[in-house]
């Protein structure tokens, strides 16, 4: 029989640090909420969680990689809006944002989750980040805890 190993969803005693972009705030804000939410309904403490806002995705991997290397925290979660335009610069920007964290992921030592949307229009990001169990923010945070607790079992 193999033997399976799946992280529970208890955040209580974990640390967490979320990275937030500014940039599309209705939809960021909307995201965090959401994030926050499902920490504090896994048991996280307040003081068991740090928030770092910073202007946009581009500077997301930045502070994502500066917190893994603390060793601080049980895992990371990202949060930002990137919305099609006018222009391919979406593209571009989502495309380097995603491989920069996919490198702190698999290069880190601490875990992170990715939940920065990649849209075709505002309604799409709004709908990603509403009050239903569709938020993007939660599910990230849900999977945050998972991971932390599954990364435990290696230790």
């Amino acid at each position: 029989m193999a033997k399976i190993h799946r992280g529970t969803l208890d955040a209580a005693g974990l640390r967490f640090a979320i990275v937030v972009s500014d940039f599309n705030r209705a939809v960021t804000e909307r995201l965090l909420n959401g994030a926050l939410a499902a920490l504090r309904e896994k048991g996280a403490a307040d003081d068991d969680v740090e928030v770092v806002h910073v202007p946009g995705a581009f500077e997301i991997p930045f502070f994502a990689a500066r917190l893994a290397d603390t060793g601080d925290f049980d895992a990371l979660i990202t949060l930002g809006a990137i919305v099609r335009g006018e222009t391919q610069h979406h593209e571009y920007l989502g495309h380097a944002v995603c491989q920069q964290l996919a490198r702190i992921a698999v290069e880190g030592n601490t875990p992170l989750t990715m939940g920065i949307l990649t849209t075709e229009n505002m309604e799409q990001a709004l709908r990603r980040s509403g009050d239903d169990p569709g938020n993007k923010g939660y599910e990230s945070a849900i999977g945050a805890i998972e991971i932390a607790n599954l990364r435990a079992q290696w230790e």
